[in-house]
């Protein structure tokens, strides 16, 4: 480890070998269909270098991103991937799609409109329809798709090579909602005979093979982030976040500390201040005390030190969070020590779910004051 991480405030570890494995076993878990491999947001906060690299050297050829920014930046890096970009085609970014071989996903009408006039000027390019089956976001209605499909006006040259939809609550199995979506997907995909069709993202490849189609979309899972509710997660932690602790202090019993002295101490008690805060990603939400709505979850998050979990006091604040080191061995946690926020020992879900979020939101929303070392995977497919 370089003496530059070594001497980091705040870093993050990112384990490739993990990340390799765990799409390769969301890849498994899709049977006979392929599986995608989700790199918007900065490859949910990893880089999207590394994990694009990553999978692709994996096996991955399909990949989705959220912009066409995105989806030019990952273009050099996977040479032979299919690039499909969710938020689809608007005037001004045509060249972006045509130049970089990006494919857009159709969301409306109206982005279907615009495509076509796109087609005249550019010449074929292909497309993926999304059409919305009970998420009420993104998508063509039903209605919509099914006049399209039927349309014997419709162009030659507009043929998706995909069509899509988005389930609203696989997490949770057992809600009803997952088999009326199915049902509508299914009559989609009739309605567009021959193309392929893909619904299942990281929880709806666990509903089973009904939903997996012909390629499913594995997100969160890939990094080692908990995709259903309630099921023990069986992925590896991808991403180890991890402070310097820049002092360790004694408060009397009686004490308090923080802002608003939201912590107060029944016993003598030692804390360890940490150089990590809201303004790193680590949300105010997941403090000890102080903040709206604490009392639903009253612990607060836990870092890892010396081999314990310890919880998190007081508030957090800007560049900085207390942790009670009361019931470690006096001597054995020094300044300069880093303790873990989340990843190898606390898992990234647990303290979303004492911030009252989900491991989404935590990972992708870490700041830019982490350095960053890699696990290299051993990536031979």
């Amino acid at each position: 480890m370089d003496d530059v991480f070594s001497a980091a405030a705040n870093r993050l570890t990112i384990d490739l070998q993990a990340l390799a494995d765990n799409w390769r076993q969301m890849k498994a878990r899709s049977g006979r269909a392929r599986a995608a491999a989700v790199l918007k947001a900065d490859a949910y906060g990893v880089g999207i270098e590394a994990a694009a690299e990553t999978l692709y050297q994996a096996g991955a050829r399909d990949f989705f991103v959220a912009n066409a920014e995105e989806g030019v930046n990952l273009r050099p890096l996977v040479p032979e991937g299919r690039i499909y970009v969710l938020a689809g085609l608007w005037p001004g970014i045509e060249p972006l799609f045509f130049e970089n071989g990006l494919v857009p996903v159709i969301n409306s009408e109206e982005q279907l409109a615009f495509f076509m006039a796109a087609l005249s000027e550019h010449g074929e390019h292909p497309c993926v329809l999304h059409v919305d089956t009970g998420m009420n976001r993104l998508g063509l209605s039903l209605d919509e798709a099914m006049a399209l499909a039927s349309d014997p006006a419709r162009p030659a040259s507009f043929a998706p090579m995909l069509v899509m939809s988005h389930l609203a609550c696989a997490d949770d199995p057992a809600h009803p909602l997952n088999g009326q979506q199915l049902e509508a997907f299914r009559t989609v995909r009739t309605a567009f005979d021959g193309v392929e069709a893909s619904l299942a993202n990281s929880a709806g490849i666990h509903l089973g093979p009904d939903y997996h189609f012909d390629l499913t979309r594995p997100g969160i899972a890939t990094y080692g982030g908990e995709a259903v509710n309630g099921m023990a997660n069986p992925m590896t932690p991808v991403v180890t976040a991890e402070a310097r602790i820049i002092q360790v202090r004694s408060v009397a019993k009686g004490g308090s500390a923080s802002y608003g002295a939201t912590a107060t101490f029944a016993r003598d008690s030692r804390i360890a201040i940490a150089s990590v805060g809201y303004a790193d990603g680590y949300h105010r939400s997941v403090s000890g005390s102080g903040v709206t709505l604490r009392q639903a979850q009253p612990s607060g998050a836990h870092g890892f030190l010396h081999g314990r979990k310890v919880p998190h006091v007081g508030r957090v604040t800007m560049d900085l969070s207390l942790f009670d080191v009361t019931d470690l061995p006096e001597t054995s946690v020094r300044a300069g020590d880093y303790i873990e926020l989340f990843g190898r020992n606390i898992a990234l879900d647990d303290v979303a779910r004492a911030g009252g979020t989900i491991g989404y939101e935590l990972l992708t929303s870490l700041g830019h004051r982490y350095d960053r070392a890699y696990i290299e995977a051993d990536t031979e497919v």
